[in-house]
């Protein structure tokens, strides 16, 4: 178990061991990032100008027909070094604890992370997307265009 900051709690169980979905892995994410260097988020992933790929498997390429340089897309991949127990956290940058689901933090009770990024090339079964915040090897589960009629909604005027 990790240390804790004041005000963090942690469910008194493992989420990994009440997992009922079945989920395959379409590649893996490869970045510049390891434990103890990866950025906070995408944004400082972007700010170091590290370019990174999504290496699919092989068999995952015809799926890839329709995706073009310079398109937006969103990326799900299994944070599969994050904790699940923690359900609030003491964010360094925050003013105090917050629920997990209030967070972007890779620290949830299903470490499933999303990126929306932008990609640089397409080669065979391998996009390569402008930066990404995951470490080198993270699995890969999906790939979704980003479509700004559908993912932004009507009205809603957001501040970042």
């Amino acid at each position: 178990m990790a240390d804790r900051r004041a005000g963090e709690i942690a469910l008194p169980f493992d989420p990994a061991d009440r997992a009922e979905a079945g989920l395959c892995f379409i590649g893996r994410i490869r970045s510049p990032w390891a434990k103890g260097t990866a950025p906070r988020n995408i944004g400082a992933a972007r700010e170091r100008d590290q370019p990174a790929s999504l290496e699919l498997d092989p068999a995952y390429a015809p799926a890839l027909a329709g995706l073009s340089v310079g398109q937006a897309v969103q990326v799900l991949y299994w944070v599969d070094r994050g904790e699940r127990e923690l359900i609030v956290q003491s964010p360094a940058h925050a003013d105090g604890p917050r629920g997990t689901f209030a967070l972007r933090s890779p620290v949830r009770p299903n470490p499933i992370a999303l990126a929306t990024v932008v990609i640089t090339g397409i080669e065979g079964a391998t996009v390569g997307i402008d930066a990404i915040d995951a470490y080198d090897g993270t699995p890969l589960l999906d790939i979704k265009p980003w479509i700004a009629s559908v993912d932004v909604p009507p009205g809603w005027r957001g501040d970042g």
